[in-house]
C-alpha cells in the first residue's frame, strides 16, 4: 500500500512514460560516471582564516589541476599568480590591474584569464553532468559562460561571434564579475563533498564565522565533536555545558563570540566576577601573538573566568549525585576539598590548593550556588536559548551532523569507539540497559537529539547526558579516564593533570582492531577505513597521522594555533576522488595577504594512503545507492503505470 502511494506521488512528476524513460537513462549514465571529490577536514576550532584558505585552494586540488592542465604553456610565477586569482579573486584582481599603465594591457590579461578560467572550470567539471555544472554557474553568466564553454566552432562561422562576446563582456565592465564568477566555481568544482570530522567551535576566534561558510556550502556533513556538543548542549537548556563554553571562550580570550556575535549579556556576570574575585594567574587569558588587552580588560576576564568556573564545578555536583550511573562519584571534587586548610585530596593523595578562588562556596554545602550565582547563569541561559544567530548555527549543527557517519565505505568519527584493554567493546549501561560499540554511539546519538527537541527541560537524563559526553569516561567524544579541569586551575603537581587516554587510542594501531571496529559498524573491514579527528597528531615528535596499515587516519594535526607548537604543523586534510586517498599536510597560515603578495601554498606535503586499482564510479558511492533505488522506482512506475 505504501509502495503504490509512492508511485502515485512519483507519477505527479513523471505525467509521461517519456518523461520516465528519459530519467531512468540519465540516472543510469551518472552511475557510471567517476566519483566526485570527498574533502576531509577535522578540529578547526574556530580558526577561520587558515578553513576558508584550505577551502578555496581545495587542500591543493586547484593547483594540481592547473598544473595539470597548463604546465606546458604557463611558467611556475604564472602559475602561482593564477592559483591565487582563483582563491581569492576579488583582492587579487585590484592588485594586477593596479600594475597595468594601459587599457590595452588589461583587455589582453582579461582575454587570457578568461580563457584560461574557462578551461579549467571544463577540465574540472569534466566528471559532472551539464546540469550539475550550471548549478555550480554565476548565474547571472549561465548563458555567456555555456555558450564559451561549449563552443564547437570547426567551419570558423562563429569566431567572430565569440571575440565579439568577450570583447563586448570588457567593454561593458563585466570582466570583474566573471572572473569572480568563474572562481568561485572552479573552487566548486574541485570538491564534491565537504566532510566536517568535529570541533568547529572554542579555541579560535571565530567559529561563527565557520558556521556561515558551512551554510553555505553546497554540499556538506559534520561528525559532532566534543566541543561542537559542548554548544549543543548549552542550547537545550544544560547550565553546566553553558558554563564551561563560557569558561572556554574565558581562558581563550575569546568572550566577543558570546557577547558581540551571539548577543548574550554578560553584564550579570561581570558585576558577580566584580564583587567577589581578585587577580589570579591561572585564569588569566591566553592571547595569540599580536592580540592586545589593557589592564584592566585582562583583570575583568580573569575575574569573569573564576565566576564562571566555581559555577561549573558547583553545577557538576548534582547530575553526579542523581545519575549514578554515570559512575562519576569521584569528580564530586568540591566535597575533597579541605576549605580551612586549602588542599584537596584525590585518589588517597592530598595536595595543596594554588590560588584558590572560593569565595562563593559554602563549606558546609559547596554544591550549593548563591542566589547571585542562580541569577546569574538563569539570565545567561536565557538569553543562549532567544539568540537569533545561534538558534540558525545550532539548528544547522544538528541538521546536517551526527556523532558519526558510514560515508562511501568509510566510517567517519571525531573520538574514539569506547574499548577496554583487551579490545572488546567497552560497555556501559544506560537506564538499565547494556550498550557497546555503535549501539552506544547510537543511544548517545539519541539523547543529543532528545535533549536538542525539548530545551525546556533542563536537568532531564537526555540534557545531563550531553555533559557526559563532554567529559564522561565511556563519551566517544571525550575518550579519557577524566577531564582534569579543576586540577590545572588550582594543583601546581602535574601528575593530578594527566588524563588517561581509552585503549582506542592505542589499539587503532593495530590493523585487526581496526577491521573489527569496521565490522563493528557494518563496513567492509577490506575497503573501508576510519577517519577520525580529535588528537593531535605530533609530526614534531614522528608520529604518522596514517596507521594500521592505512586502515585507520587521523587528521587533526592542529589547525588549532593552541596546539601547533606540539604538532609542528597546520593540520591535516584528507582528498578523497575516484583514484584513491591522498593525506595533505598543512603549513602555517599567517594571513591571507601573505597568500596574495607572496603567491604561496600554505600545503607542504602530499601522502599517497591508497591508489585504486579501478576507478572508482558513483554507482559505488552513497549517492549511487540512493540513484539504484531511485532507478528501481521509475522502473516500477513504468511497468505499472505505461506498458499495458
Amino acid at each position: 500500500m505504501e509502495n503504490l502511494k509512492y508511485l502515485d506521488l512519483l507519477a505527479q512528476k513523471y505525467e509521461s512514460e517519456e518523461k520516465v524513460v528519459t530519467e531512468i537513462i540519465n540516472l543510469e549514465a551518472i552511475l557510471d560516471l567517476p566519483k566526485g571529490t570527498e574533502h576531509f577536514v577535522s578540529d578547526l576550532h574556530g580558526e577561520y582564516h587558515a578553513f576558508q584558505h584550505v577551502l578555496r585552494n581545495g587542500s591543493g586540488n586547484v593547483k594540481m589541476k592547473i598544473i595539470d592542465l597548463f604546465k606546458e604553456e604557463l611558467a611556475d610565477w604564472e602559475i602561482d599568480e593564477f592559483a591565487t586569482l582563483i582563491y581569492y579573486p576579488e583582492e587579487k584582481l585590484q592588485l594586477v590591474k593596479s600594475n597595468f599603465s594601459s587599457k590595452q594591457e588589461l583587455r589582453d590579461w582579461y582575454i587570457d584569464s578568461i580563457a584560461h578560467l574557462l578551461k579549467l572550470v571544463s577540465y574540472a567539471s569534466s566528471k559532472y553532468t551539464r546540469s550539475k555544472l550550471r548549478k555550480a554557474l554565476p548565474n547571472q553568466f549561465v548563458y555567456i559562460i555555456e555558450e564559451l564553454l561549449y563552443k564547437t566552432d570547426e567551419f570558423k562561422n562563429k569566431k567572430e561571434y565569440y571575440g565579439k562576446m568577450l570583447e563586448r563582456i570588457i567593454s561593458l565592465g563585466q570582466a570583474d564579475k566573471l572572473i569572480i564568477g568563474l572562481a568561485y566555481t572552479t573552487q566548486r568544482l574541485v570538491v564534491d563533498h565537504l566532510h566536517v570530522v568535529g570541533d568547529i567551535y572554542d579555541r579560535g576566534p571565530d567559529p561563527h564565522k565557520i558556521m556561515d561558510t558551512l551554510i553555505h556550502h553546497h554540499s556538506v556533513d559534520i561528525q559532532w565533536g566534543n566541543h561542537d556538543v559542548l554548544w549543543l548542549g548549552a542550547f537545550a537548556g544544560s547550565k553546566v555545558c553553558l558554563a564551561n563554553i563560557i569558561r572556554i571562550c574565558a581562558r581563550y580570550n575569546n568572550l566577543d563570540i558570546i557577547e558581540d556575535v551571539y548577543g548574550i549579556n554578560l553584564r550579570p556576570l561581570l558585576n558577580l566576577a566584580e564583587k567577589y574575585y581578585d587577580d589570579n594567574p591561572a585564569f588569566r587569558p591566553k592571547r595569540n601573538a599580536g592580540e592586545q588587552l589593557t589592564e584592566q580588560e585582562q583583570l575583568q576576564i580573569t575575574k569573569i573566568h573564576q565566576a564562571i568556573s566555581i559555577i561549573q564545578f558547583k553545577l557538576e555536583s548534582p547530575i553526579i549525585k542523581r545519575r549514578p550511573c554515570l559512575n562519576m562519584e569521584d569528580r564530586l571534587l568540591l566535597e575533597k576539598v579541605d576549605y580551612k586548610n586549602n588542599e584537596v585530596t584525590l585518589h588517597g593523595k592530598t595536595y595543596s590548593l594554588e590560588k584558590p578562588c572560593f569565595a562563593t562556596i559554602n563549606p558546609e554545602r559547596p554544591e550549593e550556588l548563591l542566589e547571585e550565582e542562580q541569577q546569574v547563569i538563569d539570565k545567561l541561559l536565557f538569553s543562549i536559548q532567544h539568540s537569533e544567530k545561534l538558534t540558525r548555527h545550532m539548528d544547522f549543527l544538528m541538521k546536517k551532523g551526527g556523532l558519526y557517519l558510514k560515508y562511501n565505505g568509510n566510517l567517519l568519527i571525531h573520538g574514539c569507539i569506547p574499548l577496554d584493554e583487551d579490545g572488546s567493546m567497552k560497555e556501559m549501561e544506560i537506564e538499565g540497559i547494556t550498550y557497546a560499540g555503535r549501539e552506544l554511539l547510537d543511544v548517545f546519538e539519541r539523547y543529543v537529539r532528545n535533549a536538542f527537541a525539548h530545551p525546556e527541560d533542563t536537568d532531564d537524563f537526555a540534557t545531563d547526558m550531553i555533559w557526559y559526553l563532554w567529559t564522561g569516561e565511556n563519551s566517544s567524544l571525550f575518550g579519557k579516564r577524566e577531564m582534569t579541569t579543576f586540577e590545572r586551575y588550582f594543583i601546581k603537581e602535574k601528575e593530578t593533570h594527566k588524563e588517561r587516554k581509552n585503549p582506542y587510542y592505542y589499539l587503532r594501531e593495530d590493523e585487526e582492531m581496526c577491521r573489527r571496529m569496521l565490522a563493528e559498524f557494518e563496513l567492509n573491514p577490506d575497503q573501508g577505513r576510519i577517519i577520525n579527528g580529535h588528537t593531535p597528531v605530533k609530526e614534531i615528535d614522528g608520529e604518522d597521522p596514517i596507521k594500521a596499515n592505512g586502515k585507520m587516519i587521523v587528521i587533526d594535526g592542529g589547525f588549532s594555533k593552541a596546539y601547533q607548537s606540539t604538532t609542528g604543523i597546520a593540520g591535516y586534510t584528507l582528498l578523497y576522488n575516484s583514484y584513491g586517498m591522498q593525506l595533505v599536510a598543512h603549513q602555517l597560515f599567517n594571513s591571507k595577504e601573505d597568500v596574495l603578495t607572496k603567491e604561496t601554498d600554505v600545503f607542504s606535503v602530499k601522502r599517497l594512503v591508497d591508489e585504486e586499482l579501478e576507478r572508482k564510479k558513483v554507482r559505488e558511492t552513497n549517492i549511487g545507492e540512493k540513484l539504484l533505488q531511485e532507478i528501481n522506482s521509475l522502473n516500477s512506475l513504468r511497468e505499472h503505470r505505461y506498458i499495458k
